[in-house]
């Protein structure tokens, strides 16, 4: 019996559409990458894209369990000297949600040209309003939601 590998022509990709309301932002994390690697198909191949597109809407509804949202810092570097920079994630899911998902999806993509190809299919808005209807997204539940 011979290994299937997929080609990038036998692809077909879908859209899916996440309501972030109550998840927790690592379970939804690892949920979207999950989907836009192609890990839940069944023509899965390492080395060939087969994720499909991610719309997630109400992502200032996340939620980070435990004390993360006072303790937790996003810490990054501008380039100059003393240009250390560092934000708390209470300040960044109130003002700029969005990036907080993006940070944690993009740590779990593969850190090569396939995981930035992967990331473009990624689509995150702050409410209920998404521009992608007319592609008729299906909408899944993701597990791990607090009430």
């Amino acid at each position: 019996m011979k290994t299937y590998m997929a080609k990038s022509s036998d692809v077909v990709r879908k859209w899916y559409l996440i309501d972030a309301t109550n998840l927790p932002l690592g379970r939804l994390a690892t949920a979207v990458t999950d989907i836009l690697t192609g890990k839940k198909k069944t023509i899965y191949t390492p080395h060939v894209d087969t994720g499909d597109f991610v719309v997630v809407i109400n992502s200032d509804k996340m939620v980070l369990t435990g004390k993360k949202i006072e303790k937790k810092k996003l810490v990054w570097h501008t380039g100059y000297i003393g240009g250390l920079k560092e934000v708390g994630y209470d300040k960044l899911m109130q003002e700029n949600s969005p990036k907080a998902l993006e940070k944690a999806v993009k740590g779990m993509l593969p850190k090569t040209s396939l995981g930035r190809k992967q990331f473009t299919r990624l689509h995150i808005y702050k409410g209920a309003e998404h521009e992608q209807a007319a592609q008729k997204p299906e909408q899944i539940v993701v597990k791990g939601a607090r009430e």
